[in-house]
């Protein structure tokens, strides 16, 4: 369906807004200035958000394809 994608698009994206803030909110609280572990931080947590938006592009890819309806 294609609500299922649009969902999942919305969901895609709305999703990685806060998952950046709240990434760049860590980093300010947590991490020491030191340019090393900040590189170590954002490459690793730049990479962590590819599994589950994986995992939500292969449940919007399972719904059906549109076909529009058949005239008579």
């Amino acid at each position: 369906m294609r609500l299922r994608i649009l969902v999942g698009t919305l969901l895609l994206v709305l999703g990685l807004c806060v998952y950046a803030l709240a990434v760049m909110a860590a980093a300010a609280r947590l991490l020491p200035d030191q340019w090393a572990v900040e590189a170590v931080f954002y490459a690793v947590t730049g990479v962590a958000w590819i599994p589950p938006a994986a995992r939500l592009v292969r449940w919007m890819q399972r719904a059906r394809p549109f076909r529009p309806p058949a005239l008579e």
